[in-house]
């Protein structure tokens, strides 16, 4: 057994927060040791949000190329390389790997690369990718553990060896006919961008509407556009049995209401939601427990039940994005250093990276009717915006929920281009706790997005007005 090496911090993750506390820790002086299984930067800039959003990129270059003729510009024809499409992705990547190790490397942290196993409080056991084995204790210890995509318990579906968005993001490859199962934000964004390379697509949902935890005017938006980018969409559909070989050929059979019904394609993207990497570490042995949903427990200063260890990011159950790991991180460095920070009541922005973007920030309909909470509405057409006459990008909608007693802005949605620059503006305002009526009267640039919201807001109806 080998002998245990002791560092003042050890972190078990370089995802977001795990890497901004190592890096921050090793400034300033302490003795460090980071373990990463795999990927150093964790997920994001590796195989989920930068990748994605690079790939998805080059899929609206292909639709606006193919809508040429629109714009005054005349091409014999268009082929889509994807090999072409992964080199640039590829690149990208790789520039943000040299970055993360040079980082690490120069703030004197121990980077191991391994699986590390609790075999003690604050004592962990790794297994080196290189062969051999270190034993770590830290004096303080952050869990950056993150998370996966989930599995359903289908028959067939693992033995047809299925794609996550981590083998869909490395294709080389177009496939003839995606079928994606899930109509959240990881199945919508890949379906739309591998349809717009060529591919057929189907999107299977079991729930009555896409993306099911936004208004059913949002959910009834994206069935428009996929179906005006002729991308099949099945909704209230449950998937019974899966048979075949994704890569080859594939066959989903499934139940649509009182009937069933079968849908044959090439490819598989299993999209359904993700789980925490939390299971088979020994985080029993560390004092560490979990909740019922198998994410770490922590209470709002994202301490767990055992003491000086933290947990941050997916693992926490925290709102499963980077910008909310890194907020992680920044509570528990705060505190650190004497804050009082919490994750308490922090407003979170999601933005789905869709064309046109959905983007959300605070209450949308749907909540504040849950909560009983008394609203105005506002809603205009994205049309309504001059803006987007002069790029011809007119569709979808902002819509914003005012106190029906103060000027309170409780919520703002938007589904259209530009979406989630438009919902920073709400945010900051929100964050301020400045009334409506503020950007209602502000002087925005002509003409940009952001005007627009001049043009929701003169619309707000007087206060008392409920809806």
């Amino acid at each position: 057994m080998p002998d245990a090496e002791k560092f003042e911090i050890l972190i078990l993750g370089s995802g977001e927060a795990g890497k901004w506390t190592a890096w921050t820790m090793a400034d300033e002086g302490h003795r460090t040791a980071m373990v990463e299984r795999r990927l150093l930067g964790g997920s994001c800039p590796n195989v989920a949000c930068l990748p994605s959003k690079n790939v998805i990129y080059s899929a609206r270059v292909a639709s606006l190329a193919r809508r040429g003729a629109e714009f005054g510009l005349e091409m014999d024809q268009l082929r889509i390389n994807m090999t072409g499409v992964q080199d640039r992705k590829r690149k990208m990547v790789e520039a943000e790997h040299q970055f993360h190790a040079k980082r690490t490397a120069d703030a004197g942290i121990e980077l191991i690369m391994g699986e590390g196993r609790f075999v003690a409080p604050k004592t962990v056991e790794v297994t080196l990718n290189d062969g051999g084995t270190r034993r770590i204790v830290g004096e303080r210890v952050f869990l950056d553990l993150g998370s996966r995509s989930a599995m359903p318990n289908v028959p067939g579906l693992a033995a047809a060896n299925p794609m996550t968005h981590i083998e869909l993001l490395d294709l080389d490859r177009l496939p003839g006919h995606l079928i994606v199962i899930g109509g959240g934000y990881i199945g919508l964004e890949l379906a739309q961008a591998i349809r717009r390379f060529g591919s057929d697509v189907t999107v299977i949902e079991q729930g009555a509407q896409l993306a099911d935890r936004e208004d059913p005017d949002v959910g009834a938006a994206l069935l428009d556009l996929f179906h005006d980018e002729g991308i099949e969409v099945l909704l209230g559909t449950h998937v019974t049995r899966v048979e075949g070989q994704s890569g080859k050929e594939v066959r989903v059979r499934a139940k649509d209401g009182p009937g069933e019904r079968t849908i044959e394609g090439t490819d598989l993207l299993v999209a359904t939601g993700r789980t925490p990497n939390t299971k088979g570490i020994g985080l029993e042995q560390a004092g560490v427990e979990l909740n019922e949903h198998s994410y770490i427990k922590v209470n709002d200063r994202l301490e767990t039940t055992a003491t000086n260890v933290w947990a941050m990011g997916d693992c926490a159950g925290s709102p499963q994005f980077t910008h909310v790991a890194y907020h992680d991180f920044r509570v528990v460095r705060d505190n650190l250093r004497g804050g009082n920070r919490t994750t308490k009541d922090r407003l979170v922005p999601f933005c789905m990276f869709t064309d046109p973007e959905l983007a959300r920030v605070g209450r949308n309909e749907s909540e504040a009717k849950r909560d009983k909470i008394e609203y105005r509405i506002e809603k205009l057409p994205m049309a309504n915006v001059l803006r987007t006459h002069t790029i011809a990008e007119p569709r979808g909608f902002m819509k914003m929920l005012i106190g029906a007693r103060n000027d309170e802005i409780l919520g703002f949605t938007a589904f259209g281009v530009e979406a989630s620059e438009l919902m920073a503006a709400v945010q900051t305002a929100m964050l301020a706790r400045m009334p409506y009526t503020l950007l209602r009267d502000a002087i925005f640039p002509h003409p940009t997005i952001s005007e627009g919201l001049v043009y929701l807001l003169s619309q707000v109806p007087a206060s008392g007005g409920v809806r």
